[in-house]
C-alpha cells in the first residue's frame, strides 16, 4: 500500500483541534512567533503623533463598524493608547453609524490605563450623518456640527472642547477607516482645503489606494490592516490585539501548508501500471 496508511485514516477532528489551539494560544497568552519589523508607512504614522507637543488636541475619526473590527479596532486602540501616553487630548467623532460604541470602548480602555478623564482629556462627539457634508461643516464650526457629545452634554460645557472651533484649532487628524466615507474623503475635503496634517489606519485591501497620498505628503503615515496595526504596536512598545492576531494567523497558515505536504505524502500520485497497447 502506497503512502502512509495511518495518516490517510487520521480522524479529521484532530486537525480541527490543532488549528483551534494554534489560533487560541497566541490570542490568549500573547505568545509571539517572531519580532515585528515596522515599515516606513507605520513609522510615518508613529512619527506624526510623536511630533505633536504634549497638551495638543487632535481629531480621531473612527469611521468603521463591527464588520471590519478585526482590522480597524487594533489600530484604533493602539492610537488611543499612544495619544494618551503622550498627554494629547482627543476629540473623537464617527461618520459610520456603528462607530461611536467602538470609539467609546477604545477611549474607555485607554483612559483607564493612563488615568485620563472623559470631558477633560478626551470626548466622543458621536455620529453625524452626511458624509462629506459633515466634514465641510466642521471646517466652518465643529461645535455647531456637533452641539452635544455622546452623553448629551453641550460642547460649550466640555473642558476639552475649549478653544476648539474649526480644523485650524486641531494639530492632527487621525482617521481609522473601513471605506466610504473615510480616508479618501478626509483628504479631499479637509486636508486639501484646511491643510491639517493627517494619518490613517485602513483595511488591508484598500491600503494601496492611498499610497499616492503618502507620496504627495497629504498623508503623513498609513497603517494597512492587521499587519500595519501590528507594526504600530511594535513601535509604541505595547503588543496587543494586532500582534496576537498576526501570530495566530501565521501559525494557522504554516500548519495548513504542513498539512498540504502531508496530504501529498499520504496520497502520492498514482503511476500508470504499464504502457497502453497499440
Amino acid at each position: 500500500m502506497s503512502g502512509i496508511p495511518w495518516l490517510r485514516n487520521l480522524d479529521r477532528r484532530w486537525l480541527f483541534l490543532a488549528v483551534a489551539l494554534l489560533v487560541i494560544v497566541p490570542l490568549m497568552t500573547g505568545f509571539h512567533l517572531a519580532p515585528v519589523l515596522p515599515g516606513q508607512r507605520a513609522k510615518g504614522f508613529y512619527d506624526a503623533i510623536e511630533k505633536i507637543p504634549a497638551g495638543s488636541t487632535l481629531l480621531l475619526a473612527g469611521d468603521y463598524d463591527p464588520g471590519t473590527i478585526a482590522e480597524n479596532y487594533p489600530a484604533h486602540l493602539a492610537a488611543a493608547r499612544h495619544l494618551m501616553s503622550r498627554n494629547i487630548k482627543i476629540v473623537a467623532i464617527a461618520l459610520y453609524a456603528g462607530g461611536p460604541p467602538l470609539t467609546d470602548e477604545v477611549l474607555s480602555i485607554a483612559g483607564q490605563e493612563y488615568g485620563k478623564a472623559v470631558g477633560v482629556d478626551y470626548v466622543n462627539l458621536g455620529y453625524k450623518a452626511g458624509n462629506e457634508l459633515v466634514m465641510s461643516r466642521m471646517g466652518l464650526s465643529i461645535p455647531e456640527t456637533f452641539p452635544v457629545d455622546r452623553r448629551g452634554i453641550p460642547v460649550t460645557e466640555i473642558p476639552v472642547m475649549t478653544g476648539i472651533r474649526t480644523f485650524n484649532d486641531l494639530d492632527l487628524l487621525v482617521n481609522v477607516s473601513a471605506g466610504y466615507p473615510g480616508t479618501k474623503e478626509w483628504v479631499q475635503q479637509v486636508v486639501s482645503r484646511f491643510h491639517i496634517p493627517m494619518v490613517a489606519a485602513v483595511t488591508a485591501v484598500s491600503a494601496p489606494e492611498y499610497y499616492p497620498y503618502l507620496q504627495t505628503g497629504q498623508l503623513q503615515g498609513l497603517l494597512g490592516g492587521m499587519v500595519g496595526a501590528a507594526e504600530y504596536e511594535a513601535l509604541v512598545k505595547h503588543p496587543a490585539l494586532a500582534m496576537r492576531g498576526m501570530d495566530a494567523q501565521s501559525l494557522a497558515h504554516l500548519f495548513i501548508a504542513f498539512l498540504i505536504i502531508l496530504g501529498n505524502v499520504a496520497n502520492p500520485p498514482k503511476r500508470d501500471a504499464g504502457k497502453r497497447g497499440h
